[in-house]
């Protein structure tokens, strides 16, 4: 598990605060968390099959929002990665990708990834897209 890694720096907007290899989740999935009480009930899915638990990362709701990004089940070793790609006064366009690491090869064992990302609080239309 990872925490703190800045994603897209020059729009300065995702962090990426924590990842890991268990969500539960069998379908890809992105979900848009203003408070802490979806927060929670994510994590305690999450936190079902595992003793101990992860920590529910510390949010203040009043300036930031969360984005969960489930990616189904994957290959062990093939993580999605979001990133901000575009950005007007109306939307915000997030994008996922593959992330690509050299000398790693996927393998047979079946994992659902999921990462955690903090930004600040908008309120503008949030648009998610495929890498081309």
């Amino acid at each position: 598990m990872e925490k703190g890694v800045a994603l897209n720096e020059s729009a300065g907007k995702l962090t990426m605060v924590l990842h890991d290899n268990y969500s539960g989740s069998s379908s890809p999935e992105t979900l848009i968390i203003k408070d802490s009480k979806s927060l929670k009930k994510f994590f305690i899915q999450v936190n079902k099959t595992r003793k101990p638990g992860l920590p529910v990362p510390e949010v203040d709701f009043t300036k930031e929002m969360v984005l969960i990004h489930c990616s189904g089940e994957q290959p062990l070793g093939r993580q999605i990665t979001l990133a901000v790609a575009d950005e007007n006064e109306y939307e915000l366009i997030v994008r996922s990708s593959i992330e690509k690491k050299k000398g790693r090869t996927t393998s047979s064992v079946i994992v659902s990834p999921f990462r955690v990302y903090k930004m600040p609080l908008t309120s503008k239309k949030i648009t998610f897209q495929k890498e081309r």
